[in-house]
């Protein structure tokens, strides 16, 4: 599903990735884990495509991501790839249901079925009763839930989560990490996780550790 050869990326005089080799197999879980500095946020930003190498190739179920047009990969983007991040960077003045339906828009479905699919899937997560809240009324595990519908509503071949779990506490950490496991049995996507919490770590189907812009041997 995912396939990058010879990653580089260097900010100023500082190599941060420095030949980068990565695979991802259809329905893999897999954990990055290393010390802050080590490159996994600027790898995870690369293979997301929101960031591009120096050198190198990534591609995602064999497309050439970075010899896309941009407007073709904002497409790409939008229909293929999901993000959750950290600080889930939901809407302040929209409500639940309207956060998870903004990429079925940008997608182009109609406002119906937008909403009817951010709402089965907020359902699905045990949010169904919060639909109309606006984020400061969730807790930090509900957002994060809102944050992981909005980013699977599109259907996407991939996850990438960076740190998703950093800022909750240990029982929601563990819940919103199984989580993915569950969208992966249930929409077939490959799940691509960047975090410190290697307890977390070790439940995927794999667990890379980086060092110094390189993956461990």
């Amino acid at each position: 599903m995912i396939e990058a050869a010879s990653i580089t990326k260097s900010f100023g005089p500082v190599k941060v990735l420095r030949g980068i080799d990565f695979r991802a197999a259809d329905r893999e879980v897999i954990s990055i884990v290393g010390a802050s500095g080590a490159g996994k946020s600027t790898l995870l930003q690369i293979l997301g495509s929101l960031s591009r190498p120096d050198s190198g190739k990534v591609l995602i179920d064999g497309t050439d991501i970075f010899s896309l047009s941009s407007d073709a990969l904002a497409d790409f983007r939008n229909r293929r790839i999901g993000f959750v991040f950290q600080f889930h960077h939901l809407l302040p003045e929209f409500t639940a249901l309207e956060n998870v339906m903004i990429p079925a828009l940008i997608a182009r479905k109609s406002s119906s079925e937008a909403r009817r699919q951010a709402t089965e899937l907020l359902e699905s997560l045990g949010l169904g009763h919060r639909t109309e809240h606006k984020p400061s009324e969730l807790s930090g595990g509900e957002q994060q839930r809102v944050a992981i519908a909005r980013a699977v509503i599109n259907r996407p071949a991939v996850i990438f989560a960076d740190e998703p779990s950093g800022n909750l506490d240990s029982n929601t950490k563990r819940d919103i990490h199984q989580l993915f496991f569950e969208l992966r049995d249930r929409f077939g996507q490959t799940v691509i996780i960047v975090t410190h919490d290697r307890d977390l770590a070790v439940m995927s189907d794999r667990m890379l550790e980086m060092r110094d812009g390189l993956f461990c041997n």
